[in-house]
């Protein structure tokens, strides 16, 4: 793993900022803040440039970049931005490719301040996220962490949201999400991080939420310290890809089967199981040269994957290209979404449906 500060000096100590707490000039900065990026430079150097806008002043944070995408454009922009500023930058490039929980983890391993504050390459930070954070654990000391708030602008506005827009929206309604955390070091240390065996974007925040509840403390709101997450643009079907999250669903049940039913997933979704298995039963009732139950069969798979399009679409873009989408999608997201759990319940050795 390649560490190095962006613009090749070293690292100031932190002065007093502004609303930070009286006394000698701390020898570290009061937060680092810890962005995995894979490959979207233009989407770094806009929350990069939030983050040097910060309210709190350039000697009281730190940020770290870890890119887990080796990519020369990334270590140039780091540096490009470092020399235009006075805050400490710093850029790492973990060997292998590992998943953002990796990431993460080599992130606040190299940060220096007692709190860490995460979040996304394609998040904006508003001017006073870092001071919002930093003044919601200090008035908490109990707390080991924080979770901010995500706020989703809407991509046209007045106008219903397409499917993608609703999952982006689902951000605001999250209870703790790493695009805007607020972790205490020491507790980070004492449940060991992430877990990296969550190899992509998914679940690995619920898992060090759960974690941290479990095994080191409270963990809070600061809803003052706000990130924009804007809907970033996808190609059509979007959704389909997304079913290979429900892999890792099956590590985070394994590892917390009661906290999982209770704020994550209450119920098994037994409709997808059900269009999956009336639609492998109509093959060999067709064999069987029974035409009723075949059909019987296949209506009853045709009906639930039509309601749940019409979940989908209930107060979303009615556009004929939307629509279409949706009913395309969810024909196929059952099967893809019953494969990823089973083979994610097989992988981990966990009894999930």
């Amino acid at each position: 793993m390649r560490l190095v500060s962006a613009d090749g000096a070293a690292l100031r100590p932190a002065s007093r900022a502004a609303g930070q707490p009286h006394g000698e000039q701390p020898a570290l900065p009061l937060m680092s803040v810890v962005v995995p990026t894979c490959g979207r430079p233009a989407l770094l150097r806009r929350c990069l440039t939030a983050l040097l806008a910060q309210d709190l002043a350039p000697e009281a944070f730190e940020v770290i970049v870890v890119d887990d995408g080796q990519g020369d454009a990334t270590r140039q922009l780091v540096a490009e931005l470092a020399q235009r500023s006075r805050l400490p930058l710093r850029y790492m490039s973990p060997r292998e490719h590992w998943g953002p929980a990796f990431a993460r983890n080599a992130g606040w391993r190299f940060a220096r301040a007692p709190i860490i504050a995460f979040t996304d390459d394609d998040t904006v930070p508003r001017s006073d996220w870092l001071m919002e954070g930093w003044r919601a654990l200090a008035a908490h000391p109990d707390w080991v962490a924080a979770a901010g708030r995500v706020v989703v602008p809407p991509l046209r506005p007045g106008q219903p949201p397409t499917d993608h827009e609703r999952m982006t929206r689902g951000l605001e309604r999250a209870d703790f999400v790493t695009a805007n955390a607020f972790v205490r070091r020491g507790a980070l240390m004492r449940i060991n991080g992430f877990d990296d065996r969550f190899r992509r974007a998914w679940r690995e925040d619920s898992d060090l939420h759960f974690r941290l509840l479990t095994l080191a403390g409270p963990v809070g709101r600061a809803p003052r310290a706000a990130v924009l997450h804007p809907v970033r643009p996808e190609p059509w079907g979007v959704s389909l890809r997304q079913q290979r999250n429900a892999f890792f669903e099956a590590l985070l049940y394994k590892k917390h089967p009661v906290l999982y039913r209770q704020m994550i997933l209450p119920t098994v979704p037994w409709d997808f199981y059900a269009i999956v298995l009336m639609t492998v039963a109509a093959l060999p009732l067709a064999l069987l040269a029974t035409p009723g139950p075949m059909l019987a069969a296949l209506g009853t798979a045709a009906a639930l994957v039509l309601r749940f399009a019409w979940r989908r679409l209930r107060g979303a873009d009615r556009s004929w290209r939307h629509v279409g989408e949706m009913l395309a999608t969810s024909a196929a997201i059952p099967f893809l979404s019953v494969y990823w759990r089973l083979r994610g319940a097989w992988r981990f050795r966990v009894w999930f449906l």
